[in-house]
């Protein structure tokens, strides 16, 4: 099998080309650029969006919205819902959607309601620069950052368009949204130690 792999200085890829892929590796696109995943995250990392995905998906048992964990492609178009006008396609390591006709066979075209990104050593720029404005962009009601080793969370919320920061919340601090009416994700069950 032949393996079709991007230029990585190329900065005009579509979610057409991003299906034509066939590398090992995981990519992201932003805004038309690849951007490859690093090796599988660390066991923190993974354990913190277990918790979080978890504790989401039992409070939305019964509920209409869905909650995802990576990996499961988030689409986000501009213009156009077309594979071939659509540059930036993410892999958020848990996410909430709400309206269910955003969600098809290949996963989600359109903004979640929530997007939670744990940040792992070297994705933090991604996370907290490029991730950051195609999220504000495209209408993310709610990014939450988690920092595993630090044991924190910064919710940054869409406000006339533009993301206002929390406090940094951390152990002992207990998570609300209105997004999610009556839900509560304790930070301890979060970042407790196994």
């Amino acid at each position: 099998m032949e393996v079709r792999e991007p230029d990585m200085s190329f900065n005009g890829y579509t979610y057409a080309d991003y299906l034509t892929w066939t590398i090992p590796e995981m990519v992201e696109l932003i805004k038309g650029r690849v951007f490859k995943m690093a090796a599988a995250p660390r066991r923190r990392h993974q354990k913190v969006a277990g918790e979080v995905f978890k504790r989401i998906s039992y409070y939305l048992e019964g509920k209409k919205c869905d909650v995802y964990i990576a990996p499961f492609d988030v689409r986000l178009p501009i213009h156009s819902k077309k594979n071939e006008d659509i540059y930036t396609v993410v892999q958020p390591d848990v996410c909430v959607i709400c309206d269910l006709s955003k969600l098809d066979d290949a996963g989600c075209i359109g903004a979640p309601d929530i997007v939670v990104e744990i940040l792992s050593p070297g994705n933090n720029r991604k996370e907290l620069q490029n991730k950051y404005e195609v999220y504000e962009e495209s209408g993310v009601l709610e990014y939450w950052v988690i920092h595993p080793e630090e044991q924190t969370l910064l919710i940054y919320t869409l406000v006339n368009g533009k993301y206002q920061a929390s406090k940094l919340f951390t152990i002992g601090d207990f998570i609300t949204t209105p997004i999610l009416p009556d839900f509560v994700l304790d930070l301890e069950q979060v970042f407790a130690e196994n």
